[in-house]
C-alpha cells in the first residue's frame, strides 16, 4: 500500500523531533547481549542527514573499520597491584579542613588545634581559620564572644541568630536586648560578664545546631573557657545546657539548678536557665528566668 506525501512529511518531521531532542543511535526491536559479542566491527554506513544540515563532506570525518589504529589514550581504569603485593597507601589527608570531612574526624582535629592555643585572641583566629564546621560556609560571620573576657561571670547560649550574625557578636538582636534587661535587673552588664554560644556561626534559618554541629565546634568552647577562667557559668537554653553539664533533661526540668564543670584543676558553677529567644516566645515563663537569675545574684554575692 503506497503512503501519500503527507505521510512521508510526518516521518520527516518524527525523526526531526528525535534529533532535536538529543536522540543519536537507532536500536533495534531485539534485546543484544553485548558482553557475548566478539568485538568484530559492522559494516559503517554514513547515518542520514536532516533536510537543510550539512553535508557529509562538511563533517569531522568518522573512524572506519580499515583505518589504522591510533593510539589510545591513558587508560581509564586503574591498574591493580600484582598478586600478593599491598595496594599503596592513600595520600595523608588532614581532617577537619574541609566541610566534607566526616563529624568525628572533625572534632578530632578541632579537639589537637584548639589545644594548643594559648590566648582567647589565637582562639578566634583559629575559628577563623577553621573549616571543618559546615556552618562556616552558610553564614556570614564568625561570632566569636563579647563583653569582658577577665569577669568571672560568663553567659553560652547555643548559636547566633540573623542579627548577630549580620554585626558578628553575639546576643544583638531582640534576644539580646532582653538579655541585657535581666542583667541589668540584678545589677550586671557586659563590662561585668562573657558572652558566648557553643557553636560561632548561624545555623540556615535559626535552627537548633544539630549534635554533630555541636560535637565539632564543643572543642572550642570547651578551650574558651579554660581561657575566660569564669568562677560561674550561665547556659541559656536546653543546647547549651546539654553540651555544657552533659545532662539530657530538657530546659524546663533543668533550669534553675547548679551543675559541676571542670575548668583546668578546680570545679565551677554551671547554671541552667531559659533563653532570651524562648522567653520572647513564652513570656509566662519569665517568673521562671526571674527565679534563676535571683539565684544567680544571690551566689555571685556569695550567699548561696
Amino acid at each position: 500500500m503506497s503512503q501519500g506525501p503527507d505521510h512521508q512529511r510526518d516521518v520527516i518531521a518524527e525523526l526531526d523531533f528525535h534529533v532535536e531532542a538529543g536522540v543519536d543511535l537507532c536500536l533495534d526491536e531485539q534485546p543484544h547481549d553485548r558482553f557475548s559479542e566478539t568485538g568484530e566491527a559492522s559494516p559503517w554506513r554514513p547515518a542520514p542527514t536532516r533536510r537543510g544540515s550539512q553535508s557529509p563532506e562538511s563533517l569531522p570525518r568518522v573512524e572506519q573499520p580499515g583505518d589504522a589504529p591510533q593510539t589510545d589514550p591513558a587508560p581509564l581504569r586503574r591498574e591493580l597491584p600484582p598478586r600478593g603485593q599491598a595496594p599503596a597507601a592513600p595520600p595523608a589527608r588532614t581532617y577537619g579542613q574541609s566541610a566534607s570531612a566526616k563529624p568525628g574526624e572533625a572534632a578530632g582535629d578541632a579537639r589537637a588545634r584548639a589545644r594548643d592555643v594559648a590566648t582567647l585572641e589565637e582562639l578566634e583566629a583559629l575559628l577563623a581559620n577553621f573549616d571543618g564546621c559546615p556552618l562556616k560556609f552558610t553564614a556570614k560571620n564568625l561570632v566569636f564572644a563579647d563583653g569582658n573576657p577577665a569577669s568571672k561571670l560568663m553567659f553560652i547560649g547555643e548559636a547566633p541568630g540573623a542579627d548577630e550574625d549580620r554585626v558578628g557578636k553575639p546576643f544583638m538582636g531582640r534576644s539580646g536586648q532582653l538579655l541585657d534587661r535581666m542583667m541589668a535587673a540584678i545589677g550586671l552588664d557586659r563590662t561585668k560578664a562573657y558572652v558566648t554560644n557553643i557553636v560561632p556561626w548561624r545555623p540556615p534559618g535559626n535552627r537548633n545546631p544539630t549534635p554533630q554541629e555541636v560535637s565539632i565546634c564543643k572543642p572550642f568552647i570547651e578551650r574558651q573557657i579554660e581561657l575566660a577562667n569564669p568562677h560561674v557559668i550561665v547556659c541559656l537554653g536546653s543546647p547549651a545546657t546539654q553540651a555544657i553539664t552533659g545532662t539530657k533533661d530538657g530546659i524546663l526540668k533543668a533550669r534553675g539548678r547548679f551543675y559541676p564543670y571542670r575548668v583546668g584543676d578546680r570545679e565551677v558553677k554551671a547554671l541552667a536557665t531559659l533563653h532570651p529567644a524562648y522567653l520572647l516566645r513564652q513570656p509566662l515563663q519569665k517568673r521562671l528566668a526571674w527565679r534563676d537569675f535571683r539565684l544567680l545574684k544571690a551566689t555571685l554575692d556569695g550567699k548561696a
